[in-house]
């Protein structure tokens, strides 16, 4: 059972419901490049804009060629796709994402119950790209963009990361570091928390009381039959 969010930490809380990209992977460098590489491929002078994180592919393209037929667009997120899933070499684990995960490992452990899930834009084939170069384990019940018919910031996402590790979504907490995500978290009835990895902390503020330089600056423990979320060393 979760408590009211008040302004800042300790909350407590039933799971958390994490963003992958920006939040516990740096990809920034590598979605950038594939993005502009196909922008001009299209002969756009269009560019990736800190807007355009978290939000699926796409949605990305709708919104930069209005016009695309149906067909044009498949084959411009085949192309994305292609760019981004061969482009990982420079994939970096953020800083606090191995401890969080363990931690959150360790609780799903004693409660008994999931406590967390990965809820990201990605497709199943991109995340596995990415994902796979952390080494670290991926969690059986995460949601992918395309396990859903509307991506951030609609709520779809949120609501069936809830669904699948079984808990209410007002007892759960969303990890983001982008507006659309923590939108979508929102509109699913979840608290949420941001991380300023990817967008300006102004942008970030209207939809999270609390706000996080990184996962590093977070603690989770248990507390009874929930989740305790603290600032790390008092940050």
């Amino acid at each position: 059972m979760s408590t009211a969010p008040t302004a800042d930490l300790p909350w407590r809380t039933s799971a958390l419901l994490l963003d992958m990209d920006g939040t516990l992977i740096d990809s920034g460098p590598t979605v950038v490049r594939a993005w502009n590489t196909l922008f001009a491929e299209l002969g756009s002078t269009a560019t990736f804009e800190h807007d355009m994180h978290g939000t699926p592919a796409k949605q990305v393209l709708a919104r930069v060629f209005p016009d695309m037929t149906e067909d044009e667009l498949a084959a411009a997120h085949a192309r994305i796709e292609q760019l981004e899933s061969d482009d990982v070499s420079e994939i970096v684990i953020l800083p606090g994402t191995a401890r969080i995960l363990e931690q959150l490992d360790t609780a799903s452990q004693q409660l008994g119950r999931p406590t967390w899930t990965i809820v990201t834009s990605c497709t199943q084939a991109l995340f596995g790209a990415r994902w796979a170069t952390t080494g670290l384990p991926a969690p059986e019940s995460l949601v992918t963009a395309d396990q859903v018919e509307r991506g951030k910031p609609d709520p779809a996402p949120y609501l069936l990361g809830a669904e699948r590790i079984g808990v209410d979504p007002a007892h759960a907490v969303v990890i983001e570091d982008s507006v659309g995500g923590l939108r979508s978290g929102i509109d699913a009835g979840c608290a949420t928390i941001a991380v300023t990895t990817t967008t300006p902390a102004a942008d970030l503020e209207p939809y999270a009381p609390v706000l996080l330089t990184s996962l590093d600056d977070l603690e989770v423990s248990v507390e009874g039959d929930d989740l305790l979320l603290s600032r790390r060393g008092g940050v």
